[in-house]
């Protein structure tokens, strides 16, 4: 009789529990297509399938319901937009309560780093920039995934992710063929012109006057002074406002180091040719050895990080900004002069971070018409006299979720299904619209990005073109990032400020690099792929080895050169 009740109970209590599972997978059913109706209707999916990918979310969830899991990235509006919209949503459809917390870039890198060396967990997983690869693949701390995918992640990893379908993934495989992070969103630095400004008669006529040339798109560095002059010291003020034919920053500040190893020295033609990351030398200068090990920056150890070009680079970011940018984008950071364009003063910047292409449409801008068009236009940027066909044109961010093997492996897993959400493509094309940071080709050849192109001033053109490939992150060559990126500008900003020549500033970055790296390789932290540091020698020695370091040119500043801009994207299109 006894068992007979317990047999009862039992099957009383286990209906009950499929019951209750059962109206818990209709509840998050519903909210699935809550979702879709309010937030997701446009997806290169159709809506069936995006219910399916979304209910193996919900499926694949099962065992973490309940948890509550903490995540980080950086302040941009593609971030926000996945703590603001993404993250609740996850929480509605699995049951796994997300905080997706948005800190300044600067603290995502120290916390990572405190994370990888205390072996705490401070969060669940990180959307940390590919900049940092280098990094993940020596230290054994950061998981592979595609490891997980085969092994611990097997079962929770969506067999819609369509690896092939991301922009970047080829920044975020090191050279052991492994991939560590996966794309969340990606940004390059371009051009930034205003297009109604290079079109006025008036104003092509005086420039070919003064030039004896076209105003157009740079192809070179001389094109872009010539026209930063032009427009600083000639033209002066247009509609009475006082223009100004160039915009950086100089602030003494983390992301002033930012600024030289994203751009300036890979754009002056400081490192070798090669795609992604230029190889033996990067575009941080750094050399490595053909397995793979760093031998120094500096250009007595066959670096190139204060090699002639470096000091071009250098030079010209500090005349351009002393002579032709506002007085006041000396003391900016980063952040503080990404808005300055889309306030109507500036004629041209060298290279513009897409990342504000969001910020640059508001319709009641001055760099936008009545209907809300954009008066500018973005286009390559151009290549100083060290660069040679062959070698990256400019940087790409790609912020990558990123994750740790301090972190639980429950905590991790449902980590990992929260960032595959982020990025799947029931999702993606309305945040890659939020954001305009796109990480998925289907996304960008899309009907609705076609819609919108004319709106974004050629970031369409831009991801649809073969060459956005020649658009590349910081790569493998740098063996610790958040020991290294610090040098740069703690070193370079004498220069920047006046204090010291770029030639001395960047002698002692390069040899700061080289001590940080020597040290690491003594202290013997890294898996793989450790500094071996060559012998110094002669810096002629290296400066007449073909490639970088590049010796000096007789002449810096060959004749500028420019392109219609309807001629340039047209050729950008067609190759």
């Amino acid at each position: 009789m006894k068992n007979n009740k317990l047999k009862y109970l039992s099957l009383m209590i286990s209906g009950a529990l499929l019951t209750s599972s059962q109206v818990y997978a209709q509840d998050y059913r519903a909210a699935a297509e809550k979702a879709l109706d309010e937030h997701f209707q446009r997806s290169t999916l159709s809506r069936e399938e995006q219910l399916a990918e979304l209910e193996w979310f919900i499926k694949a969830a099962e065992p973490f319901r309940g948890m509550e899991i903490k995540t980080v990235a950086e302040g941009l509006t593609t971030h926000t937009y996945e703590a603001e919209v993404l993250a609740e949503v996850f929480t509605d459809i699995t049951g796994i309560e997300v905080e997706h917390n948005i800190i300044g870039e600067g603290d995502v890198v120290d916390t990572m780093q405190t994370q990888m060396q205390s072996d705490r967990n401070i969060y669940d997983a990180f959307v940390n920039d590919s900049d940092a690869i280098g990094t993940h693949l020596r230290y054994g701390k950061t998981v592979a995934i595609s490891d997980a995918m085969e092994n611990e992640w097997k079962d929770f990893t969506n067999p819609d992710l369509d690896l092939d379908d991301f922009i970047g993934l080829q920044y975020t495989t090191g050279p052991d063929g492994k991939i560590y992070q996966l794309p969340t969103q990606q940004f390059a630095n371009l051009y930034w012109f205003r297009a109604d400004w290079f079109d006025r008669e008036d104003l092509q006529e005086q420039f070919k006057e003064r030039y004896g040339y076209d105003l157009g798109v740079p192809l070179n560095w001389s094109a872009y002074e010539d026209i930063a002059e032009f427009f600083s010291v000639h033209v002066k003020e247009i509609d009475g406002e006082r223009v100004y034919g160039h915009m950086d920053y100089g602030r003494r500040d983390p992301s002033l180091g930012w600024r030289f190893h994203d751009s300036w020295l890979s754009m002056a033609g400081m490192g070798s040719k090669g795609v992604p990351f230029g190889n033996p030398v990067d575009d941080w200068g750094i050399r490595v050895n053909e397995d793979g090990n760093p031998v120094g920056a500096s250009v007595s150890r066959g670096g190139a990080t204060n090699s002639p070009a470096s000091v071009y680079a250098v030079t010209k970011m500090v005349e351009w900004l002393r002579d032709y940018a506002p007085e006041s984008a000396r003391g900016m950071t980063f952040g503080e002069a990404g808005p300055v364009p889309a306030q109507g003063q500036i004629a041209q910047q060298i290279f513009w971070y897409t990342a504000f292409t969001a910020d640059m449409t508001d319709p009641s801008l001055p760099v936008t018409d009545d209907e809300g068009n954009p008066k500018w236009r973005m286009a390559p940027s151009p290549a100083g006299p060290y660069w040679e066909e062959g070698m990256k044109v400019g940087y790409q961010d790609v912020g990558s979720w990123t994750f740790f093997d301090s972190t639980p492996e429950d905590r991790r897993t449902a980590a990992w299904l929260f960032a595959q959400f982020t990025v799947s493509k029931t999702v993606s094309l309305e945040k890659t619209i939020a954001g305009l940071t796109p990480i998925r080709r289907s996304d960008i050849f899309s009907d609705e990005m076609t819609e919108l192109a004319p709106k974004l001033g050629g970031l369409v053109e831009f991801y649809r073109s073969e060459n956005e490939s020649m658009w590349t992150p910081t790569g493998t060559n740098v063996p610790d990032y958040p020991r290294l990126a610090p040098l740069w500008w703690q070193n370079l900003a004498p220069a920047v400020n006046g204090e010291v020549t770029p030639k001395k500033a960047l002698d002692d970055l390069a040899a700061a690099m080289d001590r940080t790296m020597s040290r690491l390789a003594r202290a013997d932290v890294f898996d793989q792929y450790a500094p071996i540091l060559n012998e110094e020698r002669d810096e002629q020695y290296w400066l007449d080895q073909p490639g970088a370091p590049k010796p000096a040119l007789e002449n810096e500043k060959p004749q500028g050169k420019t392109k219609p801009y309807d001629q340039m994207m047209e050729e950008w299109m067609a190759e």
